[in-house]
């Protein structure tokens, strides 16, 4: 079974749907993905904007998305109970009048329908930049419990293969707190992927084989995490190598619990992260499942502005199984 399969899945058979908003709702791949998504029945699919508009869109182009709730953030019976619950979110000194002006933008009024429980997740990013759509989740959801930073992670798979690549998304250059981090919320989403972290720690070093800032970063990673989190297998720094290839690992870390079994790469910043999943994907011939934003205290995901509207179906899937999966916690 895929990762997406998996994730279909779960959702499918939670005992209630998982309300996930689309503040996009003027952009047609959208509004058709919306429309799979409520035909299918998997989840409860929200749209923001104006009602009359977006049902035009739709039967425009004999789209069906009737029953499905549709805001106006532009007309909003309960704009000054949002407006408060706004300001009380950002922890920050925000006058009501500057709350109901970023209200009045589709990423905030929906990041808000999440942050007041009217929602569980939210899927956007067709039209608007990363920061368009994670901003408002960092400024107004914030992060979960324990965490204090955000991270994006691929779901790497071929056939039987599945693996955790981060970060690939947003930390440029990460310290050895927030490398710690992301291996803990990397490990996190490998268990809703239904793999068995075991945490590398990568670098162009093993066990110092070669000594500099670099190095020692990853390095104390692997020890911060080690320390935080020992019920979980991990280790670092490896070379790619030694963490993937059993016979490479056993000379190279003999004593090491994850050398040459990892399954969760935190890679030591993003430009490596970037590059190695799009290598994988595009010369190995895996599926990239992602990015899957982590750490935040409810599902914000982020599509690329040159996604299908499949892409948008699969994340609005994926949103609702992280959805699923801080429920069992």
């Amino acid at each position: 079974m895929s990762v997406f399969s998996l994730f279909k899945k779960q959702v499918e058979e939670a005992s209630e749907k998982k309300r996930i908003v689309f503040p996009e709702s003027d952009d047609l791949r959208v509004l058709t993905a919306v429309s799979n998504l409520n035909k299918d029945g998997i989840i409860e699919p929200i749209l923001i904007g104006n009602k009359d508009e977006v049902q035009k869109l739709a039967a425009d182009h004999n789209l069906d998305i009737d029953g499905v709730k549709i805001y106006d953030q532009n007309n909003y019976d309960d704009l000054d109970e949002m407006a408060d619950a706004f300001v009380k979110a950002r922890r920050k000194d925000t006058s009501i009048a500057e709350a109901k002006a970023k209200l009045a933008q589709g990423n905030y009024f929906g990041t808000m329908l999440v942050q007041m429980g009217k929602a569980d997740g939210m899927v956007s990013g067709a039209a608007h930049s990363t920061a368009n759509t994670v901003l408002p989740a960092l400024q107004l959801i914030h992060a979960a419990k324990g965490m204090h930073r955000v991270s994006g992670a691929f779901v790497m798979e071929k056939g039987n293969e599945r693996y955790i690549f981060a970060d690939c998304a947003i930390n440029i250059n990460p310290d050895e707190e927030t490398l710690a981090e992301i291996g803990y919320q990397s490990a996190q989403t490998a268990k809703m992927a239904e793999i068995d972290p075991k945490v590398a720690f990568l670098s162009f070093s093993t066990n110092g084989s070669a000594t500099g800032p670099m190095v020692d970063k990853v390095h104390d990673a692997a020890a911060m995490f080690q320390k935080n989190h020992p019920e979980i297998p991990a280790d670092g720094e490896l070379q790619f190598d030694a963490a993937f290839v059993p016979a490479v690992g056993k000379k190279k870390a003999p004593d090491s619990k994850v050398a040459g079994h990892a399954n969760v790469f935190i890679f030591p910043e993003l430009q490596s992260g970037n590059i190695a999943y799009k290598m994988v994907q595009r010369l190995g011939g895996f599926t990239a499942v992602g990015p899957i934003l982590q750490g935040l205290a409810a599902p914000v995901n982020d599509l690329s502005r040159g996604c299908s509207e499949q892409d948008i179906y699969d994340l609005a899937i994926v949103t609702a199984a992280q959805s699923l999966a801080k429920d069992n916690k």
